[in-house]
């Protein structure tokens, strides 16, 4: 047995298998084991690791972990290297420093990312996608997106310096780290941001650098954190984009409004800091006052009003015209037009202006009436025509209704409505005007020859000649089937048929009458053309009926002639 003072080589195996699991040889591959420098020549170390044969290693691989550039190598130095093979063609084990400082990395990596650790590292190359970072001997792929908060355009003055880095992913089997610098500046960032944050404090007044601007508001610098400055924070006036008040670059002075703890977001405002135009703004704008304003936004339910830097007014739609009605606001005012505008309510509280501005000018019925009184004759076109009237456009851009019943004379509604279309213009007679409920009743009848004035009576009732007027008519003309007669010295004209002239036959000769005779006759309708029907038998009917229900009956004793001859003697009397 050999002595233990002087091992063999066979002793120096046997104590190797033993620490290697009694692999033997074959154990050696894919390890970091210990060697020691036997040599150095031509550039290349020789290392002996306990395996049949030394293996060699070029100087350069140990050259890359020295700062000075030197391999810092001599005969005798124990170094750790990687056993890739245990024997080659040439009978050489091969061996890698390089590997080996690989291993140790990943060893120490994998140690680091389970515990969230930030590991360092260097940019030295440019692959798809991304970068290449040396972590101390392994390589891991650093993505674009992961190399700053912002996009970075030039790389260049990143590129081996050493830096921190956060391993995001890592898989050892197949040699992938990637590995985010962000990470790194977002966390720093954070823990900047909770000291500033800090040292600020709610309603503090404090000066900031603008630096961006974008539709509804501004980021500013307030030395190394930003704050929102909101679009609506800016100006009591109204601002329509941020870049109307302020540029990039621009040193403002603003006031810490609101800071969220949990989210770390600063809310600041630069109108806090003037005063409020609407303090006092119930005694400066009563009710009814008028002004002139500025209009400077319109929607679909009104339109804004400036009336003085940082008070705004609504004129709702419905405020907005006397007889523009149902229309978009933008086609009655447009924007940036002056406009006269009346104080219809103020809440201080809710600031909140309410404005008219038909209110401003003239109520044109009232206008109208005024310059049209009950009687008037007033020309106009058709603007519409329904199913109970007619729509007339007077002046003052009003409408006035003609009832159907107001059309024509001696016609139903219906007819009459046919026989006017839109657009004619027609002549009619003012009846009556409710300003209050902005209506304008007209009448077209009432024009027509011997029609009653608006408002009077005519000699057939008032009114005009309707059915069962009792009317004294003068003969015009005498024909063979009747008579052409007038109502009233100029009245309408109408006709009587032969057998309207009286009750008996005698009665109902035309003959019997000459032009000029005047007679009482009863209307008893009105043919196509609206003249009026008369009939003298209708009203002695009627006059008969009338007489008998007054002064009894010939039932109760007495005869017709003494019925009627009383009537006729309380008529004379």
């Amino acid at each position: 047995m050999a002595s233990t003072a002087n091992p063999t080589r066979a002793d120096f195996e046997a104590l190797l298998n033993e620490q290697l699991g009694g692999a033997g040889e074959d154990g050696f591959e894919g390890r970091v084991v210990k060697g020691t420098v036997t040599a150095i020549e031509n550039g290349m170390a020789i290392i002996d690791v306990g395996l049949k044969s030394e293996g060699r290693i070029s100087l350069k691989e140990f050259e890359r972990g020295e700062e000075d550039g030197s391999h810092g190598l001599s005969v005798g130095s124990e170094v750790e290297v990687f056993v890739d093979r245990v024997e080659n063609a040439d009978g050489e084990a091969m061996l890698s420093r390089d590997r080996a400082r690989r291993e140790a990395a990943w060893d120490k990596l994998e140690s680091e990312f389970g515990e969230g650790k930030r590991v360092d590292g260097r940019i030295f190359g440019r692959v798809k996608g991304g970068f290449t970072v040396d972590l101390d001997g392994a390589v891991a792929f650093l993505p674009g997106s992961q190399v700053d908060i912002r996009p970075v355009r030039d790389v260049g003055p990143l590129m081996d310096m050493p830096q921190p880095f956060q391993i995001l992913k890592m898989d050892r089997r197949r040699g992938n780290i990637v590995v985010s610098r962000r990470a790194v500046l977002e966390e720093t960032r954070a823990e900047q941001r909770s000291e500033l944050i800090d040292k600020l404090a709610e309603g503090q007044v404090i000066d900031g650098v603008v630096k961006n601007i974008t539709d509804y508001g501004a980021f500013v610098d307030l030395g190394g954190i930003d704050g929102l400055l909101h679009v609506t924070d800016m100006s009591y006036k109204r601002v329509n984009h941020p870049n109307e008040v302020i540029n990039i670059g621009d040193t403002v002075t603003v006031q810490i409004i609101r800071i969220n703890p949990e989210t770390q977001r600063i809310s600041l405002g630069m109108k806090q800091l003037e005063s409020d135009p609407w303090d006092g703004v119930g005694a400066k704008y009563p009710i009814g006052m008028k002004m002139t304003g500025q209009v400077t936004n319109i929607t679909e339910y009104g339109a804004f009003v400036e009336i003085e830097p940082g008070i705004e007014g609504l004129v709702h739609v419905s405020e907005m015209s006397w007889t523009k009605k149902n229309v978009h606001p933008g086609k009655i005012v447009s924007t940036s037009q002056e406009v006269e505008v009346m104080v219809l309510e103020v809440d201080s509280e809710k600031r909140r202006i309410s404005l008219g501005l038909k209110q401003a000018q003239r109520n044109p019925w009232e206008e109208f009436a005024e310059a049209h009184p009950v009687g008037s004759k007033v020309t106009g076109e058709v603007k519409n025509a329904t199913e109970f009237g007619l729509f007339i456009g007077l002046p003052g851009d009003v409408d006035g209704m003609v009832h159907m019943s107001d059309i024509a004379w001696g016609i139903s509604g219906e007819d009459a409505l046919a026989l006017h279309r839109k657009g004619e213009e027609v002549e009619a007679v003012v009846l009556d005007v409710d300003v209050e409920k902005e209506r304008i009743s007209l009448g077209m009848k009432q024009l027509e020859k011997g029609a009653p004035a608006a408002g009077g009576a005519a000699s057939g009732g008032a009114g005009g000649l309707k059915k069962n007027d009792v009317v004294t008519v003068t003969v015009l003309e005498v024909r063979d089937g009747g008579l052409e007669v007038q109502a009233g010295d100029d009245g309408a004209t109408g006709f009587i048929k032969r057998s309207d002239l009286g009750r008996d036959r005698d009665e109902q000769r035309p003959d019997r009458f000459q032009a000029g005779q005047k007679l009482d006759a009863m209307v008893i309708g009105f043919d196509r053309s609206k003249k009026p029907n008369f009939s003298v038998k209708a009203r002695q009917i009627a006059e008969e009926k009338q007489a008998v229900e007054q002064y009894g009956s010939s039932d109760s004793g007495a005869s017709l002639g003494d019925i009627l001859g009383e009537a006729l003697k309380a008529k004379q009397d």
